[in-house]
């Protein structure tokens, strides 16, 4: 049966809802298309005219978490013009999901760990971590161009500020208690500012 026009949107997230959770509970080996229809309260035929299998469902959950990350990255900086203050509130969201939503690196890891042995993936991985790289590189070439930061290349500043960042969102995954989410955000700011810093 094809769901009602308008229904569908709404269905199709409750499901990729429950993968998340799903994956958060058991992980990609775990997953079936069985577990996250009952889940999400639909039977299987349901889930199959949504997605074609597990696979689809994994990538539907990341971009979700994605999607997730952007609106609170956007919500965090909405207002905020300049550059060390945007980059404080970048990292400050960043840190943040860490702290209060763990499923999101948890779908993050069982994609990577998939991605390893599939191009597709690999592919999808790739063109998310070049916007995120973009995102941070214009704002330090606006504070470059404002004279605050030393003239670097943007998407290797990117890069490195990226993975400062993931770095220590993974370990307060990983290990909450290993230092506290104010202590994180010091860290990363202290770093991110020296790296950028013109008396270098």
């Amino acid at each position: 049966m094809t769901p009602k026009i308008g229904v569908a949107p709404v269905r199709r997230g409750e499901i990729v809802r429950a993968t998340i959770r799903c994956l958060a509970h058991e992980g990609y080996s775990g997953l079936t298309m069985k577990k996250v229809a009952r889940e999400a309260g639909v039977s299987q035929g349901i889930l199959h005219y949504y997605f074609k299998d597990k696979r689809a469902i994994l990538i539907a959950a990341l971009g979700q978490v994605m999607s997730d990350l952007n609106r609170r990255v956007i919500a965090a900086a909405r207002g905020v013009r300049e550059p060390r203050a945007r980059l404080r509130s970048l990292i400050s969201a960043c840190l943040d999901v860490a702290a209060t939503n763990r499923e999101f690196w948890v779908v993050l890891v069982e994609f990577w760990g998939e991605m390893m042995h599939d191009g597709e993936l690999a592919a999808i991985n790739a063109g998310l971590y070049d916007r995120l790289r973009r995102v941070i590189g214009d704002i330090v070439t606006a504070g470059t161009k404002a004279g605050i930061f030393r003239r670097v290349n943007p998407l290797q500043a990117g890069a490195i500020i990226l993975a400062l960042v993931d770095g220590i969102s993974l370990q307060l995954t990983f290990e909450p208690n290993a230092f506290t989410l104010s202590k994180a955000n010091r860290f990363c700011e202290d770093a991110v500012l020296r790296y950028l810093g013109r008396e270098r």
